[in-house]
């Protein structure tokens, strides 16, 4: 992967014609670090949010040693770069096959699951092996997240308590689990899953291996700031204790967004300015997804390439380069007034998710992928508090 000082050198010599994706290695060791040297447990990266090969290496090589992972896709990525990680398949719908391969082809023990159906297929496509760990996702409230997570997996609590006295008995190892869904704005959200932990304990009387907070840990974004992670993980802790357990069970969380958005960056090239509209080569079938329905508004950067850029600096929505409307991302992206025709813009935060929804849908596709070695346009690790947010 070709390497650039600065996301400046990289538009003076490529000059590209298409949208160019930047990798800032530097930036996953930070965050990769922080969390290893400041959660209370242990750190699964949520693969689904950056599978790109780099970047996982990148993640292995900072110490990240397990894996949360949804498919066998990404357990064969996972696999393939190192052999040794553990992958824990914590999607709670599989089908059959997929268990079947990932524990027989690929060695995986750990899978979870919110339903005595899903239990069911588990036992069975495993051949009743008695060497499984078996977390039951527990349905939890959403109310502080950007993104809701909560409808599609989670047992409600008074379903959770039978299916967990029921999994103890087919499992060699237990857990229990809940997502406070993505970009969590409030640490609240962690102690009233903790709470919901709590009780299911209370009324099996059966302590878990693993209690496991899932990810949901936010990231900034120009209107997302959050508070400091060191916040989210006291509140953790502190809920945690407040349980009062005789036997304490390893912590597990399921970091993506906080741990890789930073790294990723797309820069844009501007095809036409209508008054406050910029049509740019890259949209919501491309990187940009996140912009569009879920409307996050990434920090925006315009790169002068040294000519006169206006002080006044202006609101602009983008739409992208296909020719369906939904191609729209309202912003605000604020940038300077006089920005025009064949300027490039680069768009921070985009490590997460970034890569992994880009389609081919009317023949906009690029993989170009560049290594820089800039700092993000935001971030949240100030390398000299680890708890403050800088701005660069």
């Amino acid at each position: 992967m070709k390497k650039f000082k600065s996301v400046e050198e990289l538009i003076h010599q490529l000059k590209p014609n298409e949208p160019v994706y930047c990798i800032r290695k530097h930036s996953i060791n930070v965050a990769s670090k922080f969390f290893q040297d400041k959660f209370p447990g242990k750190v699964l990266y949520a693969v689904k949010t950056n599978p790109h090969p780099e970047i996982l290496k990148t993640l292995i090589e900072s110490g990240i040693r397990n894996f949360d992972v949804a498919s066998i896709k990404e357990i064969e990525t996972i696999k393939k770069i190192s052999p040794k990680a553990k992958c824990s398949y914590m999607h709670t719908i599989k089908d059959r096959h997929s268990i079947k391969d990932a524990y027989f082809k690929h060695g995986v023990k750990t899978f979870s699951l919110d339903t005595k159906d899903e239990l069911i297929k588990i036992i069975e496509s495993t051949n009743q092996a008695k060497d499984l760990e078996l977390f039951v996702r527990v349905s939890v409230s959403n109310e502080h997240a950007e993104i809701d997570l909560s409808k599609k997996f989670g047992a409600p609590t008074s379903e959770a308590i039978g299916l967990f006295r029921l999994t103890k008995n087919y499992a060699k190892k237990t857990g229990l689990s809940f997502h406070v869904g993505s970009q969590c704005m409030h640490p609240i959200s962690y102690s009233k899953g903790i709470l919901e932990i709590g009780k299911i304990i209370n009324k099996t009387k059966i302590i878990p291996d693993y209690i496991n907070v899932g990810g949901g840990f936010p990231t900034i974004y120009p209107d997302l700031i959050p508070q400091s992670l060191d916040n989210y993980f006291e509140e953790i802790k502190k809920k945690l204790e407040s349980l009062k357990l005789e036997k304490k069970p390893e912590i597990i969380c399921e970091p993506g967004r906080a741990i890789v958005a930073e790294s990723g960056s797309t820069i844009v090239k501007v095809n036409l300015r209508k008054k406050q509209k910029l049509f740019i080569n890259d949209g919501t079938y491309g990187t940009l997804f996140d912009a569009g329905v879920p409307n996050i508004v990434y920090p925006s950067k315009l790169i002068t390439n040294g000519r006169l850029v206006s002080k006044k600096m202006t609101s602009f929505d983008f739409y992208g380069p296909t020719c369906d409307s939904m191609d729209y991302m309202k912003g605000p992206f604020v940038l300077p007034n006089n920005i025009k025709e064949n300027d490039y813009i680069e768009l921070g935060q985009l490590g997460a998710y970034g890569l992994t929804f880009r389609t081919h849908f009317n023949g906009f596709f690029s993989d170009s992928i560049y290594e820089v070695e800039d700092s993000p346009i935001m971030s949240m690790y100030n390398k000299e508090t680890d708890s403050e947010f800088l701005v660069a």
